[in-house]
């Protein structure tokens, strides 16, 4: 990779599926040798690490999972944003997700569901916490199934009568980070 090509602005992510080692049930480092390697030879910065839970993904490793039912099914995939400097380029407000229940409620009923005050936590929440934005702000647990059945690029492979790759990642996944 040509790290001179991005701006000082500029950002890529990465995801790295987890791993174990062969014929063990111990996990592979491999992906946090690579994380280390991004930032301390590479000189990257790690501007927010995501978990992408994908609920379709099938049980696995078969080994450990489904034959000896010693590990739990491997449905997590570590995702890193990678940055040059230290304030990429983001605006999380263009990935807003649907209000929980008790936040519509909020929004509807301002004086019954809101007492604006200061939280034992310290948080000081204001009177303009009942402001609708639009949304809620994303968390770093993507969930977005992997079950896309016609999608385009199943589309035309059928068309052209050629094998789908595999390991197809769900458009919304890299449409988060655009």
């Amino acid at each position: 990779m040509d790290y001179a090509r991005f701006n000082d602005d500029g950002s890529f992510v990465i995801d790295l599926g987890g791993a174990y080692q062969k014929g063990k049930p111990i996990r592979s480092l491999y992906n946090y040798k690579v994380l280390i390697k991004f930032c301390d030879e590479l000189g990257y910065k790690l501007a927010e690490e995501f978990f992408w839970d994908n609920p379709s993904k099938l049980p696995s490793p078969i080994e450990w999972v489904n034959k000896r039912k010693i590990r739990a099914k491997d449905a997590v995939d570590t995702v890193w944003w990678f940055s040059k400097g230290d304030f990429p380029k983001a605006d999380v407000t263009k990935v807003l997700v649907p209000y929980s229940d008790r936040m519509k409620k909020l929004l509807k009923s301002k004086k019954h569901y809101y007492d604006p005050a200061l939280r034992p936590s310290g948080h000081n929440i204001s009177t303009g916490f009942n402001k609708d934005n639009g949304g809620a702000l994303p968390s770093n647990l993507l969930t977005i199934p992997n079950s896309e059945s016609n999608s385009h690029y199943l589309h035309y492979t059928r068309k052209l009568g050629i094998k789908a790759h595999p390991a197809r990642f769900p458009s919304k996944l890299p449409e988060f980070f655009y």
